[in-house]
């Protein structure tokens, strides 16, 4: 049975069609989400691990090397297990920081400009090897199933084609950091095609070949010699090398590695990956020793590594073999479009980039299509090379034995792995020497021999632990052994650059402090215009964007320390765009640092926060100690009920807590950051004042905020940086608002419940002292009936007149009394200290008590103060009262006021029998009365007290030497009136 190749080619072509139609209707959206993100289509995606090796060159790798072949999937199961330790930190990095490749991965870590370069280059002829496997398996298949030795034109029409779709499949897309889902899902679908057609053949093999199991048990227990083959190379060692390289391969292989982590849609699937791809390859791997077994039961004249199309031909079952055909073709083609993706980016980024960015003009008129067009060149150019190696090599090696070429290079950044997840001490010199030495080594025993060039493994093998080594165990131990030293070695014998320690530390987790210095540009339009230098105008306001909304900055920002992150922001971005190495210098041509300038601490402790919240590390010990105690601080100062505003020395808002947020409407989020005058109104002025003025407490401070009066009283304090930390930013200065609108509303009662409770102890006064009047007021309105004259009638109407407004002027003042200052006190105006003493006085008169004491207002006409009359009023009401309490009929109080230097002295004094020693200290707290229950309510004083306080004064009591009390109000003058 044969096929014709034109059929065979338009399989192929109908096939890749199919997949491509397929990633095509994930991108128009024609296919759930909800599928597309599924765990298990990323875990099948994976697959992209099984190639052609694995198709067709397993079975040959299981005859040559028995048991050994689990091996290459073990070595992946392995490093699956160690997600959590590997792989995870490897995509947080890449996610992070936008690395879409392994060359990406390294130049982040070691920073150097030949770090890329190298690691390009390398895997660049590492993997070619591998491609070249892909198109002889292609190629020979075909010549299995048309019994005719292809033309090279055959193998030169697969690379074209495939060229074709591997530029629809992944160079459609503007920029290369976007997640391709439609590959990914047609990925997962030809891993499926390809474990469907091996599961068909292998069963097909159990039951067409053997009639069933019972049949393959019996052949074997005719051949004992078959199972014993497969049990002989284990035993001869070699095994634990390829564990080894299969381990390595599992994510450091170009297509792996994009698959993994560049094409990674939900962080969360790996975990679902992490089991589910073992799975994958354990399903993948159970039929492969049947159809061994099948391919020797039917002694097929063909190498075994293509079995699996032997075993359906040998059937004249063309339906199966065109499957398997399929399958075959799916496994090489899913390999090289993923792989020459992957190197394309590479190449791009390493390689063409850092020589030609700078020097096109027209590229910065299109950076995207001018990155768009050269990605797919150097797909369609790779697979060329591959296709050139193909040619020069010839091989007669069976697959597995091509492919094993690729897994020795990639094994060789096994050490810079384990120097950028675990190793903080290891620098760019010593991964570039242990690369290149490791790069040495396998060209010199792998590729040279290849070439034709000196054998060099007899000349290693008197080194040897073991001399019976195979030729891999060989190439491997002594390649990795000289990477490894050097690597080692140079690494402790240089020092890490700044930029390594950072990029350590991001790798670890461990940065707890953004970078130092400020960006010079102070807007994002200045951001936009100094990046269009080098990206041009159009990607530049693009990019801009992108990073704004990335950050959720709007695009008036002004804020040093946000500035600061949207250029780190489009550092990452641009990263993913152009590689880490070109990104940082574009943004360091662009946009320059001052390095001398710190980062704004507000920033600084945000940043710290947020690091410490989403650290997936457990911290133990005295670190775990200090995080608690920081939670606790942290909380105390959110809870507080008081307003907490640090600020930093340049006046940039530190802290923000929650009562500050309530009080002033400002969220913490906003404000953190803000310097004191990009604060809105009131709180600008109000901070910006006591901050830059000299007092340190300010009471009963009155401001207006969306149409309401607030009262707050604001304290400050110096935070003093020890010397060896002022230079890092830190010291600054702490407020504290409080909130007094309810307590000051609460006086505002108390207040006018005393004065009503002053009217109520008037009120025997009050109707003596009106009853007079009405006396009169009746005598006169009596005889105004008798009186004839008019100049008699005129003369008594007018005593009524002066009688009634005699009462009008007493009732008139207990009302004004009674009202003034219920809750909202009157503006400061220039009052007259001695017309707030007289008006007081004329109402404590009105009582009994206040007529049989004698009272003189001394105070001169020109002290004036600033303030409420009525509250003022109502001080000296109270402690009038108090006095005339203390007093004895016929004493005298005595009301004195002077003015020096800006400052009033008033002062009331008695001859009574004076303040008791035990409550000098008490007679200022509410409700503390001396007097019997129900005379007095303790509320006099008090109100006195913060009437005056409010006043930004003082009272003061204190006993006089010959007797008495002396009540002493200390008030700042007015100011001169120039008028």
């Amino acid at each position: 049975m044969t096929f014709e190749v034109g059929l065979l080619y338009a399989a192929g072509v109908a096939y890749l069609a199919l997949l491509f139609f397929i990633a095509h209707a994930v991108e128009r959206g024609w296919i759930s989400q909800r599928l597309v993100r599924h765990p298990w289509v990323y875990a099948l995606s994976l697959g992209v691990y099984a190639t052609s090796w694995s198709f067709y060159g397993s079975v040959g790798f299981a005859r040559s090397e028995g048991y050994a072949f689990l091996t290459i999937y073990i070595g992946v199961t392995i490093a699956f297990a160690l997600t959590p330790l590997l792989l995870k930190p490897i995509l947080r990095l890449s996610r992070d920081y936008q690395l879409t490749s392994l060359a990406d991965l390294f130049a982040f870590r070691y920073r150097s400009p030949w770090t890329g370069l190298i690691v390009t280059l390398f895997m660049l002829v590492g993997v070619l090897p591998y491609i070249s496997l892909q198109i002889k398996a292609v190629t020979e298949s075909v010549q299995f199933l048309t019994e005719e030795t292809p033309s090279h034109l055959l193998s030169l029409g697969f690379c074209i084609t495939l060229s074709l779709f591997a530029v629809l499949f992944g160079a459609r897309h503007i920029t290369p950091r976007e997640k391709h889902e439609g590959l990914v899902v047609a990925i997962a679908f030809e891993s499926a095609v390809k474990l469907l057609a091996l599961l068909s053949v292998g069963a097909f093999a159990v039951w067409g070949v053997f009639g069933g199991m019972g049949g393959l048990d019996h052949w074997l227990s005719e051949r004992p010699e078959a199972v014993a083959a497969l049990h002989t190379p284990v035993h001869e060692g070699g095994w634990t090398t390829l564990l080894l390289l299969a381990f390595a391969a599992a994510f450091l292989l170009p297509r792996q590695f994009h698959m993994i982590f560049a094409e990674n849609i939900e962080p969360r699937t790996l975990d679902r990956a992490a089991w589910a791809f073992p799975l994958f390859l354990l399903l993948l791997n159970l039929p492969i020793l049947p159809i061994l077994w099948a391919g020797e039961a039917l002694a097929l004249d063909m190498p075994a590594d293509y079995y699996v199309l032997g075993i359906p031909l040998a059937s004249g079952s063309g339906t199966l073999t065109l499957l398997t055909f399929v399958g075959g073709v799916s496994a090489a083609s899913a390999m090289m479009i993923v792989t020459t993706l992957a190197l394309a980016a590479m190449c791009l980024n390493h390689l063409i980039l850092p020589a030609r960015f700078f020097h096109s003009e027209s590229r910065q008129r299109n950076l995207y299509g001018w990155l768009l067009w050269g990605r797919r060149i150097l797909i369609v150019l790779i697979i060329l090379l591959g296709y050139g190696f193909y040619r020069l090599m010839e091989f007669n090696e069976d697959l597995a034995q091509i492919g094993l070429l690729s897994f020795v290079a990639v094994a060789q950044f096994l050490p810079g792995i384990f120097g950028l997840l675990f190793w903080p001490r290891a620098t760019h010199a010593g991964f570039i020497a242990g690369l290149t030495a490791g790069i040495v080594v396998w060209a010199g025993t792998l590729i040279l021999p290849l070439l034709g060039g000196a054998e060099a493994l007899p000349d290693l093998r008197v080194w040897l632990p073991n001399p019976g080594w195979d030729r891999w165990t060989l190439v491997t131990f002594w390649s990795l052994a000289a990477n490894a030293a050097l690597f080692f070695t140079i690494s402790l014998a240089t020092r890490p650059s700044p930029g390594e320690v950072e990029a350590a530390q991001a790798a670890a987790r461990e940065r707890i402090l953004p970078a130092a210095g400020l960006v010079h540009a102070r807007s994002v339009f200045e951001f936009e215009t100094l990046l269009a230098h080098s990206l041009g105008p159009g990607a530049a306001s693009q990019e801009i964007r992108r990073a704004l909304a990335d950050l959720g900055l709007s695009p008036g920002e002004t804020r040093p320390a946000e500035l600061q992150r949207l250029r780190e922001r489009l550092e990452r971005n641009l990263s993913g765009l152009v590689g880490p190495l070109l990104a940082r210098m574009i943004v360091d041509d662009s946009l320059h640092v001052d390095p001398h300038a710190r980062t704004a601490l507000a920033d600084s402790l945000r940043f710290v926060e947020e690091r410490l919240e989403h650290s997936t590390v457990r911290l133990q010990g005295v670190a775990a100690e200090l995080d608690t105690l920081r939670r606790y601080h942290r909380q105390i100062l959110h809870e507080l009920p008081v307003g907490v505003c640090s600020l930093s020395p340049s006046r940039e808002i530190v802290i923000w807590n929650g009562a500050m947020t309530n009080l002033s409407g400002i969220p913490a989020e906003e404000a953190r950051g803000l310097r004191l005058d990009q604060l809105p109104e009131p709180w600008d002025g109000v901070l910006r004042g006591f901050v830059n003025g000299d007092d340190r407490h300010l009471y009963k401070l009155q401001i207006s905020q969306g149409g309401h009066n607030r009262w707050i009283s604001l304290h400050k304090a110096a935070i003093e940086a020890p010397e060896s930390r002022a230079a890092q930013g830190l010291g600054g200065t702490v407020l504290l608002v409080e909130d007094l609108t309810d307590l000051h509303t609460l006086e505002s009662e108390v207040a006018h419940n005393d004065r009503l409770s002053s009217i109520g102890r008037l009120a025997a006064g009050v109707a003596h002292e009106i009853g007079n009047p009405l006396t009169g007021i009746a005598s006169l309105a009596q005889n105004l009936r008798y009186e004839k004259e008019a100049d008699e009638i005129e003369a008594t109407a007018e005593q009524i007149l002066g009688q009634t407004r005699r009462i009008n002027d007493i009732v008139q003042s207990l009302v004004t009394f009674a009202h003034a200052g219920i809750s909202v006190p009157n503006p400061a105006i220039r009052i007259r200290l001695r017309n707030c003493a007289s008006e007081a006085l004329a109402l404590v008169q009105l009582a009994k008590k206040g007529r049989d004491i004698a009272c003189a207002n001394e105070i001169p006409e020109d002290i004036e103060v600033m303030g409420d009359h009525q509250r003022l009023v109502q001080v000296y009401v109270n402690l009038l009262t108090n006095a005339m309490h203390a007093s004895r009929p016929g004493d005298r109080i005595r009301m004195t006021g002077t003015s020096q230097n800006g400052q009033i002295e008033a002062c009331i004094d008695d001859e009574g029998h004076g303040i008791p020693a035990a409550f000098m200290d008490r007679i200022f707290e509410p409700f503390f009365t001396t007097k019997p229950p129900g005379e007095g309510t303790g509320l006099g004083l008090p109100v006195a007290y913060s009437i005056v306080q409010d006043h930004g004064g003082t009272l003061h009591a204190e006993n006089l030497p010959g007797g008495g009390a002396r009540m002493t109000i200390r008030l700042s003058a007015a100011p001169e009136n120039h008028a």
